[in-house]
């Protein structure tokens, strides 16, 4: 169920911020197969598309509940096939559409596909906007790898051996154990010390602790379930 719960103003643009009581999937543009769009929605029903992510929804079978963005990916044929109430237009051009999405959506977890796996410049702009805009966890959906945000602490039950990265997005001081390589006590920068390819310990078990927000936290698509159960 979804209630629109009231407005706020975004320089000249006024937003409505819509309530999800469920999980939300987001829908972007970029590369998003069958498969993998039927995976979020099966932990995230409700559909949300970021603008032009609205064509790739409906040719992949899903229409989207809401689109939102500034809707200069969206084409005409798209638009027809959805009632107009479904259509959130924000004009402004000082942020991305995936940006926008972040800022007018409440659930108590997003799933967002078809945010990697295209333009790296693309991808760069939504770990900017996971960090800077999101107002509850999200967790981006790849072929390969799942991202997310990690402003505090987190414990993960993963496989021994599993593939964990950090990557920082400003400095930040890391405390935390259960990964092969130590990273207790390290400080990490986008432009020093990062924690790419590291593994889970022997035991499984993995907790990590920020003293700010700012850590990516990377895993393999596989441990989807995993991510899901620490964020919530």
């Amino acid at each position: 169920m979804c209630l629109v719960s009231k407005s706020a103003k975004i320089n000249t643009v006024k937003t409505m911020i819509f309530s999800f009581r469920n999980n939300v999937t987001l829908i972007g543009g970029g590369p998003c197969s069958r498969e993998l769009l039927a995976e979020a929605r099966s932990i995230a029903p409700s559909l949300i598309a970021a603008d032009g992510g609205a064509g790739q929804a409906l040719a992949l079978g899903h229409a989207p509940q809401k689109v939102i963005g500034d809707f200069d990916s969206l084409d005409d044929e798209t638009r027809g096939k959805l009632p107009e109430e479904a259509f959130h237009q924000v004009t402004e051009q000082d942020s991305t559409d995936f940006e926008k999405v972040l800022r007018s959506v409440e659930a108590p977890l997003m799933i967002g596909v078809g945010f990697l796996g295209g333009r790296l410049d693309h991808e760069l702009a939504c770990l900017n906007a996971l960090v800077s805009q999101a107002k509850g966890p999200c967790i981006l959906l790849g072929e390969t790898d799942l991202c997310f945000h990690l402003p505090g602490r987190i414990a993960l039950d993963l496989p021994a051996g599993s593939r964990i990265s950090l990557f920082p997005m400003a400095e930040v001081v890391v405390t935390g154990r259960g990964v092969v390589y130590p990273v207790d006590g390290l400080r990490m920068q986008p432009w020093g010390k990062i924690g790419t390819s590291n593994e889970v310990g022997s035991e499984g078990h993995v907790e990590l602790e920020m003293d700010k927000s700012g850590m990516i936290v990377i895993l393999p698509r596989a441990e989807l379930a995993a991510a899901v159960a620490a964020l919530t």
